[in-house]
């Protein structure tokens, strides 16, 4: 009899051990699933900024650079379609569509951005300039919020993949987040560094390399560096010769009186 009770008592507390773990993995996925949430907010209040800037910044652009028409029909369309799948989110996290089109979205208006350099007249305005200036800020706050955003996922990603917490997640449907990735060359693209390369850094792009190279060239010889300038020479002292001496004559006493 006492030895069921003894059986009966361990079963009762592995039960309620099992139930304790079980209520703190699922408290857990939850703080974890509110954090993703709550970071990815803020990455969106950003995204719905670009949102804003993008069509005074068009404006601006199909003013100066009507060459660029192609460009600015491919950026209001992903804009259209990026505000449509932010209105279609549930669950305040992102989907994989969304992602997708959002990086589109980045490639192309920094693709615009650098397309018009080739227009000096844009450049010097200040609206665009202003908004130039906007967007990269918010850019960069995107690009801040994102890696807080991705670091949240990845942790709460793994902990849904790992034993036994896998087990809860799987009982109470704690799914896989979407990272918010960049796929984009030029962004992870590391920047060269070309130490045969004197490069020109002003306003106008394309612009050659100092002594007259182009880009990618070897630099120009440069004439041999002269002495500086030491002011004429002074004249130095010549030796004077010995005097030479005469050979002894012993005196002729002959010749005297």
């Amino acid at each position: 009899m006492e030895f069921l009770l003894i059986i009966l008592v361990v079963i009762l507390l592995v039960a309620v051990g099992g139930a304790v773990w079980a209520i703190g993995a699922y408290n857990g996925f939850v703080k974890q699933r509110n954090l993703i949430q709550e970071s990815w907010r803020q990455v969106d209040v950003e995204l719905n900024r670009r949102y804003e800037l993008i069509p005074n910044l068009l404006e601006t652009v199909r003013a100066f650079a009507a060459h660029e028409r192609n460009t600015l029909e491919g950026i209001v369309r992903l804009r259209s379609q990026a505000q449509q799948l932010a209105g279609a989110e549930r669950g305040g996290v992102p989907s994989a569509e969304r992602a997708a089109v959002e990086e589109q979205l980045t490639s192309a208006v920094r693709g615009l951005m650098v397309s018009v350099e080739a227009y000096p007249e844009l450049r010097s305005n200040q609206n665009f300039l202003e908004l130039q200036r906007q967007l990269a800020e918010t850019e960069d706050r995107i690009a801040a919020g994102r890696r807080y955003y991705n670091a949240n996922v990845r942790n709460y990603n793994t902990r849904v993949e790992s034993v036994p917490a896998a087990i809860i997640a799987n009982m109470f449907k704690f799914e896989k987040a979407t990272y918010f990735e960049v796929n984009d060359a030029e962004v992870r693209r590391a920047p060269e560094v070309n130490f045969g390369e004197i490069s020109y850094r002003g306003d106008t792009p394309g612009a050659p390399a100092v002594g007259g190279t182009q880009p990618g060239a070897l630099p120009a010889p440069q004439p041999p560096r002269q002495a500086p300038y030491q002011g004429p020479a002074t004249p130095q002292p010549q030796a004077q010769p010995a005097p030479q001496q005469q050979p002894y004559r012993p005196p002729n006493y002959d010749s005297q009186g």
